[in-house]
């Protein structure tokens, strides 16, 4: 059994704002994650992957027959001398693959009930993904956004680039986190209106083809819109989603005694029977209904798609995730 308290006081955390010491905290934590390609890498600028495609890199592949129209200066002389046969040398390619994170911190992200608000849990699995993407080499960049403004962060190598993006993070939830308390934004923030649909057309105009894309968000707002501009973005790149959600969301508190409770978006209000067996199936099911279609959407526009809770440390997710993948 997870002791909150203390696992929230070992992070330096509170589970509803952001501070950088928390989310430096995954810097050793890289582990966690494989950033490997698992598709072909299709960037045009030259970088640290090896493509499938062969041609004038400096990784050698293989040695072949000599052709014509080969070039002359990668003739393999000492297999021509032992063959008898002319060849010539065929490199690999290196692509580049920069990483980009998109990081939903908007309103209906600002809940959580047992250990974080699921913009916490986003912002700790960008930090995470950021920092994995730094060792590896990767240049970093991304989009972040509430429903009154979103932040583009370019994708750079330097560990500045990553300390920017995890400043931007805590800059949008700091925001979000007051909205909920009933501090007013400005006006020209408030007239933006600042939509799912509209982060991942913004992410289509940054991300180049070739680069590795994670979307991070609960997809309340996945909208037809929003679908085409995520299988846009698969046509070129290699998307994974992370659907984020509280437990509260799949199934009702478990109670020994029937109860009324009242429950409230901030808009609308309503009451609720906890501890009835008819409620909790019908609750039940249609949550996972609903959860089920996100699923299915994202995996029609061929994202990889995984699944966290705002309600269980990363690390506790991600180790039982890649054991059931070994």
């Amino acid at each position: 059994m997870l002791d909150v308290e203390n696992w929230l006081r070992a992070h330096h955390s509170d589970g509803i704002n952001l501070n950088i010491r928390e989310l430096i905290h995954y810097q050793g934590k890289t582990g966690l994650v494989n950033l490997s390609p698992r598709k072909t890498v299709q960037a045009k600028l030259a970088g640290a992957y090896l493509a499938k495609t062969k041609g004038r890199g400096m990784e050698f592949d293989e040695a072949r027959h000599y052709q014509a129209g080969d070039d002359i200066r990668a003739i393999d002389w000492r297999v021509t001398a032992r063959t008898g046969t002319t060849h010539t040398k065929i490199y690999r390619e290196e692509k580049e693959r920069p990483v980009f994170i998109l990081a939903d911190l908007s309103s209906s992200m600002q809940f959580g009930t047992q250990l974080m608000f699921k913009s916490v849990q986003t912002a700790h699995l960008s930090a995470l993904l950021a920092w994995a993407a730094r060792k590896r080499g990767d240049r970093v960049g991304g989009l972040i956004f509430n429903q009154y403004q979103h932040i583009e962060c370019k994708p750079l190598t330097r560990q500045k680039a990553v300390l920017s993006f995890l400043n931007s993070l805590i800059k949008v939830q700091t925001q979000s986190v007051g909205a909920q308390q009933g501090q007013r934004q400005p006006l020209a923030l408030e007239s933006q209106g600042v939509t799912f649909a509209d982060a991942c057309a913004r992410l289509r105009r940054l991300a180049h083809p070739g680069s590795l894309i994670f979307l991070l968000s609960d997809f309340s707002q996945l909208n037809d819109l929003a679908t085409q501009h995520i299988s846009q973005l698969s046509r070129h790149c290699e998307v994974i989603a992370y659907p984020i959600s509280d437990p509260f969301e799949h199934e009702l508190p478990k109670v020994k005694m029937s109860q009324k409770v009242a429950l409230t978006d901030g808009i609308n209000q309503q009451n609720l029977m906890l501890g009835e067996k008819d409620t909790e199936s019908q609750y039940n099911a249609q949550h996972h209904a609903y959860f089920s279609n996100i699923e299915h959407v994202l995996k029609q526009c061929k994202a990889k798609v995984v699944s966290v809770s705002a309600g269980l440390p990363l690390e506790q997710q991600l180790n039982q995730f890649a054991r059931t993948t070994l």
